[in-house]
């Protein structure tokens, strides 16, 4: 499956940023298990490469496994190295722009028409609209009227509870951090974890 079809069959990016490296891959794990196959390991998170490493190890080379907070070209080399097969950027710039010219998945960065309108002429796979809590779901709306066709993904500030609502203004899924991950990636709780993944795929099936 392509990461255009996953993104519209599965509807849900998980986000995690960890504290703890080990409790981070145990975290990637948990989704893959609760069958959440789109994972996002930031960079900003502690030890984030070999977390993705370890992860792509376990998960193999079919499952869709991301680096988020790309931002510069060295960035995107090293995830791309360390078994990522989607890029995510927290807006436009070198990172982006290596992850296209190296043909990996994207997902980017962007809140302004002008920056929807770069980021498509880049040949982008999907735009992250981040942060979405700026604007909400009344802004995607407005936004997707001069980009119909353009696949969105809120990000930053959705839960289980305002996901329904960017979906029927538009969105294809979103990407979801800390209401879904919780403390799990710093070493805390993969019960309420695996509760609030069974609550977000209800929510993303609606």
């Amino acid at each position: 499956m392509d990461f255009s079809t996953a993104l519209r069959t599965e509807r849900l990016i998980a986000i995690i940023r960890g504290s703890d490296a080990e409790a981070s891959f145990r975290t990637v794990m948990a989704l893959a298990e609760a069958d959440l196959p789109l994972i996002e390991v930031s960079l900003s998170g502690h030890d984030a490469l070999t977390v993705i490493q370890r992860a792509r190890a376990e998960l193999g080379d079919a499952a869709w496994l991301g680096a988020g907070s790309v931002l510069t070209a060295a960035d995107a080399r090293r995830a791309a190295e360390a078994g990522a097969n989607l890029i995510v950027t927290p807006g436009l710039g070198a990172g982006l722009e290596e992850s296209v010219r190296q043909g990996l998945s994207t997902l980017a960065g962007v809140l302004t028409p002008s920056e929807v309108i770069a980021a498509d002429a880049l040949g982008v796979s999907a735009l992250k609209l981040f942060p979405a809590s700026v604007g909400g779901p009344g802004y995607l709306q407005a936004l997707r009227a001069p980009f119909p066709e353009l696949p969105f993904v809120p990000v930053g500030g959705v839960d289980a509870a305002v996901a329904p609502a960017y979906f029927a203004a538009g969105a294809v899924a979103v990407g979801v951090g800390s209401p879904l991950i919780g403390d799990a990636a710093d070493g805390g709780d993969l019960d309420g974890l695996r509760k609030r993944a069974a609550e977000f795929k209800a929510a993303c099936a609606q």
